[in-house]
């Protein structure tokens, strides 16, 4: 038995050939860097403009969005005014930082902007982030 090379045509390449495999890698890279911006968390709302330094989103921040039907939103998900405080409530728990952030369409009656507030801090939310539209971005 002899092992080691061998220089007939039986032999075999040992080396894979990786160029494809980065073309298929570039391409899809292309494709998530064309497509990443077009993604938007949460409920499309007409926010209010106002001249303020932009904070870095996180991924587990919890955004609170109200129509302007008064339609009330947890990230995507619809949810009763009523019923914000106690879901608040679940999301929160064991987390270190109560925060949220809250997206009110400009046309929403500032009353229905105060209740949906008084429910958030009643969950025991310590920082409440208004989230605004830029100036410039229309």
């Amino acid at each position: 038995m002899e092992f080691g090379n061998r220089n007939d045509n039986r032999s075999t390449m040992s080396q894979i050939n990786v160029t494809p495999l980065v073309d298929v890698m570039l391409v899809l890279l292309v494709i998530f860097m064309v497509t990443a911006p077009m993604m938007q968390q949460g409920v499309q709302v007409n926010l209010p403009k106002a001249e303020t330094k932009s904070l870095a989103p996180k991924e587990d921040t919890i955004v609170v969005s109200i129509e302007k039907t008064g339609r009330t939103f947890i990230n995507s998900n619809a949810v009763d005014v009523e019923q914000l405080k106690d879901k608040l409530n679940t999301m929160l728990a064991g987390r270190e930082k109560r925060e949220v952030f809250l997206k009110a369409d400009q046309a929403v009656p500032y009353g229905e902007v105060v209740r949906v507030m008084a429910q958030i801090k009643g969950a025991g939310v310590e920082r409440l982030g208004m989230v605004t539209e830029s100036p410039e971005l229309r």
